[in-house]
C-alpha cells in the first residue's frame, strides 16, 4: 500500500515544526559584512529581521481559537458534576471530533453513563437511551414495521438508534442477535429495514458502557461490533483527592446530578464545521509510515492471536489530527500517535492463550510495539 498517496494533504516538504525551523536560517543573516562597511555595522538591521521571519514561520496556520474556546466550556459544564477524568473527558472530546464510537470500560459507580449523558448534554442534537438487556430485540433497537389500517399498508416507525448522540447502557448484556442490529449502523450510519434503506442524521455518534468484572447475564461482544469503535476507554477510580473533593460536595448538599445544570454548547452545525478544521490538519509523511508501522507490527507480534486491521489506522490517524487541534496545533506529532495508540488498539487486538496465562494485557503489548518502532524525528 502506498501510504503517502492516502493523504494528499500531507506535505513533508512544508508542513510541521521541523520546515518552520529552517526558515529563519535560509536568508536572514548573511555569511559576511558587506563591501564597505568593515566593522559589519550596517548588517544590524539585518539581523532584527530574523526574531519577525522566524516567529512568522512559527505562527499556527490554522486559527482554533473558536475550537479552543467551545471545548474548554464543554469542560467547564460538565465540570460543574464531574470531579475529575481530566484525560476521560478529553479523549472523549477527540472522539467526538473524530466521528468515531466510544466504548467505555469500568467498574460500578465510576460515573461512565453519567459522563456519557453530560457530554450529550453539552451537544445540543437529539439523544436517546437505550438500556440493553438479555431480552432485547434488534427491532427494539432499529425500529419496526406497523400495519396502518387507514392506509392500508406498512409504516417504518423508528427506534431509539434514530439519535444523534445514541447512550447504550450495558452494551455486553444484549445477545449476539440484538448485537448484529448495531453493524450496519455503526459504520455505514444506515438502517435497512424491510428493503429500504434509511439514513442516519449526522451527527451520529454511540457511547456505550459495559462492566469488564460482573459476568453473570452478559455476553462477549464480537470483534466485528469492537472494531468499530474508535477508541475503547477504561474509565479508573479517582484519586484519593478527588475522592475526598466528591464526598465534600455531596455532604454540602452538592450530591444530586442535576443535568438540567449543565447546557449546551455545540450545535449540529457547529460540530460539522470544527470536523472540517480538523480534517485539514497537515500530516507528515513520516507520520503516516509510523501509524502503519505500529499497526502492521500487531499482525506480526508473537504475544497476538489477531492483530489490528486497517481501520485501526484510520483510527489512529483521525483522532491524532483532532487531539492535535484540541491540543492547539495544526500538524500532529509522534507523540499524539503514541498517545492513542493504546486506545485505539487495545480492543482490536488479541493476545495468544499463553500470553494470557503469564497475565499479560492488550496495553502491555502495544507499549511493547511502541518501543521496538523507530519514532519519526
Amino acid at each position: 500500500m502506498d501510504i503517502e498517496n492516502e493523504n494528499p494533504d500531507a506535505s513533508p516538504a512544508t508542513t510541521g515544526p521541523d520546515f518552520a525551523a529552517h526558515v529563519p536560517a535560509t536568508d536572514a543573516t548573511p555569511s559576511a559584512p558587506p563591501t564597505g562597511s568593515p566593522d559589519g555595522a550596517v548588517a544590524a538591521p539585518v539581523e532584527a529581521e530574523a526574531p519577525v521571519a522566524a516567529e512568522a514561520a512559527f505562527a499556527p496556520r490554522t486559527d482554533f481559537a473558536r475550537l479552543a474556546a467551545q471545548t474548554d466550556a464543554i469542560r467547564t459544564e460538565i465540570g460543574k458534576i464531574i470531579v475529575g477524568q481530566a484525560e476521560l473527558l478529553e479523549l472523549l472530546l477527540t472522539a467526538v471530533l473524530a466521528d468515531g464510537h466510544v466504548l467505555l470500560e469500568g467498574v460500578p459507580g465510576v460515573a461512565k453513563t453519567l459522563m456519557a449523558k453530560l457530554l450529550a448534554r453539552t451537544l445540543e442534537v437529539p439523544f436517546s437511551r437505550i438500556q440493553f438487556t438479555p431480552d432485547l430485540m434488534p427491532s427494539d433497537v432499529l425500529g419496526t414495521s406497523v400495519f396502518r389500517q387507514n392506509k392500508a399498508d406498512f409504516e417504518f416507525r423508528r427506534g431509539p438508534i434514530f439519535a444523534s448522540v445514541v447512550l447504550i447502557d450495558e452494551i455486553n448484556r444484549a445477545p449476539a442477535k440484538t448485537q448484529s442490529a448495531l453493524f450496519e449502523v455503526m459504520e455505514e450510519r444506515t438502517v435497512t429495514q424491510d428493503g429500504t434503506t434509511y439514513p442516519m442524521t449526522e451527527p451520529f455518534l454511540v457511547l456505550a458502557t459495559q462492566n469488564p468484572i460482573e459476568q453473570e447475564g452478559t455476553y462477549r461482544l464480537p470483534e466485528a461490533q469492537l472494531d468499530r469503535f474508535l477508541f475503547k476507554l477504561h474509565v479508573g477510580y479517582p484519586t484519593l483527592a478527588e475522592e475526598v473533593q466528591i464526598l465534600t460536595g455531596h455532604h454540602a448538599g452538592l450530591g444530586s446530578t442535576n443535568l438540567e445544570a449543565v447546557r449546551p454548547i455545540l450545535s449540529a452545525t457547529d460540530l460539522a464545521a470544527l470536523r472540517r478544521q480538523v480534517s485539514q490538519q497537515r500530516v507528515e509523511a513520516n507520520i503516516l509510515e509510523y501509524i502503519a508501522k505500529l499497526v502492521g507490527q500487531t499482525r506480526a507480534h508473537k504475544s497476538l492471536y489477531l492483530g489490528a486491521s486497517p481501520r485501526a489506522s484510520l483510527a489512529l490517524l483521525n483522532g491524532a489530527k483532532a487531539l492535535a487541534a484540541l491540543r492547539g496545533r495544526d500538524f500532529v506529532t509522534p507523540e499524539d500517535v503514541q498517545f492513542l495508540a493504546p486506545s485505539v488498539l487495545r480492543h482490536r487486538i488479541m493476545l495468544t492463550p499463553e500470553r494470557e496465562m503469564e497475565g499479560g494485557t492488550p496495553d502491555d503489548v502495544v507499549k511493547q510495539i511502541m518501543q521496538q518502532i523507530e519514532v519519526p524525528r
